[in-house]
């Protein structure tokens, strides 16, 4: 039988290696508008976030937003949206990409005491459904769905 990769590759997918951080967290490098970022994968986060601090870093033009964030451990928290973004991970790309904007600094604080470096956001299920996304666990990839 054929391995998943190349089951995979035949489909039109391209792997993206992950790194398993100290936390049991999957990383991977994401590119918004051309700016290379570490994100933490985490398909229970219904949208793609990046933390207020680095609105600046990836030259985010933000809005207000009635949306309020909730997730490891804290609730209630404000937010703002950005419209009109660009995302990049492996050779997969969209354009017009919404992104939540909301203090990181929890869960980077939680990160960052458990032996872990901080991240700039998280990629959410928002993207690994647009990108059909297949997690390989023992491989510590994710494969995404490349338009060709």
């Amino acid at each position: 039988m054929s391995s998943l990769k190349k089951f995979l590759k035949k489909k039109k997918y391209a792997p993206v290696p992950l790194v398993l951080t100290a936390t049991n967290h999957f990383e991977i490098v994401a590119k918004i508008n051309g700016v290379s970022g570490r994100f933490i994968l985490d398909t229970g986060a219904s949208n793609t976030c990046i933390g207020f601090d680095k609105i600046e870093l990836f030259n985010l033009t933000s809005k207000e937003s009635k949306i309020k964030a909730a997730g490891a451990g804290a609730t209630n928290m404000e937010t703002l949206i950005s419209t009109k973004n660009e995302i990049k991970i492996g050779s997969w790309k969209k354009n017009k990409l919404k992104i939540v904007l909301f203090d990181l600094v929890h869960v980077n604080e939680a990160l960052t005491a458990h032996k872990a470096l901080p991240v700039d956001g998280i990629i959410g299920a928002d993207i690994l459904k647009k990108t059909k996304a297949i997690i390989d666990y023992d491989k510590n990839c994710v494969y995404l769905k490349v338009k060709k």
